[in-house]
C-alpha cells in the first residue's frame, strides 16, 4: 500500500488539494490576525470568535497567509475568493509583478489614512510591490520629517505583509518608500527610529 504523504495541506505534490485553502474549523491556529469584509484590520482574536464573526455576516473566515505570526484570515465569500485566486493565477503566468504605488499627505487624517492603508495591504497581499510617497507643497517642504515619521507609520502597519526594500529617501517633493510583499522578500531592512532622519537625504 503506497504511503500518502501530508505536505502544504495537499495530498502530496500532485495531489487533488495541492492549493488547499483553510477556512473556517479547517484553520488550525488557536489565534488568528483578522483582516474584516470591509477591509480594515480588527486586530488578533482567537480563530472560533472570528468565525463566529464570520457567520454573523454570511461569510468564511479564509486563511490567507499561513506563515505569518499569528496566521492572517479574511472575512470573504469563498467561492468568490477561490474564483478571484483562479483568475489571479491565470494572469500572473503572463504578467510579471507589478509595482503599485500609494501617495499621502503628511497631514492626511485618520479616516483617508486608513483607507489607503488598505490599498497598501490589499496590494501586497496580491503580490505586488508598492512605492509609497507623501507629498510636499511649497513650504511644506520644512516639515519633510513628518513624512519620514508618516513613512515609518504605514511601513510598521504594514510589516505583516510587506517590507521596506530600502530606507526611506527624500527625492524631489516627496518622501519615498518601497515595500515588498513579505513572501518574496529574503531580508528585511529595520527602519531605525532614533536615527536622524534629516542626513543624508537625496535632495
Amino acid at each position: 500500500m503506497a504511503n500518502i504523504s501530508f505536505k502544504g495541506g495537499g495530498f502530496g505534490k500532485k495531489g487533488p488539494w495541492r492549493n488547499f485553502t483553510r477556512k473556517n474549523d479547517r484553520i488550525k491556529a488557536k489565534e488568528v490576525r483578522v483582516i474584516g469584509s470591509d477591509g480594515n484590520q480588527l486586530g488578533v482574536m482567537e480563530t472560533g470568535a472570528a468565525i463566529a464573526l464570520a457567520k454573523q455576516e454570511g461569510l468564511d473566515l479564509v486563511e490567507i497567509s499561513a506563515s505569518a505570526s499569528p496566521p492572517v484570515c479574511k472575512i470573504v465569500d469563498f467561492g468568490k475568493y477561490k474564483y478571484d485566486e483562479g483568475k489571479k493565477q491565470k494572469s500572473g503566468k503572463t504578467t510579471s509583478t507589478k509595482i503599485k504605488e500609494v501617495k499621502f499627505r503628511f497631514c492626511t487624517e485618520e479616516h483617508d489614512y486608513q483607507t489607503k492603508l488598505r490599498h497598501v495591504l490589499d496590494f501586497l497581499i496580491d503580490g505586488n510591490k508598492v512605492k509609497i510617497g507623501v507629498v510636499f507643497r511649497g513650504r511644506e517642504m520644512d516639515l519633510t520629517n513628518l513624512g519620514f515619521n508618516l513613512i515609518k507609520k504605514v511601513a510598521e502597519d504594514a510589516k505583516e505583509f510587506g517590507v521596506p526594500d530600502s530606507e526611506p529617501r527624500l527625492a524631489g517633493r516627496m518622501v519615498l518608500l518601497s515595500l515588498s510583499p513579505v513572501k518574496s522578500t529574503k531580508k528585511k531592512i529595520a527602519i531605525c527610529p532614533e536615527k536622524d532622519l534629516n542626513n543624508g537625504l537625496e535632495l
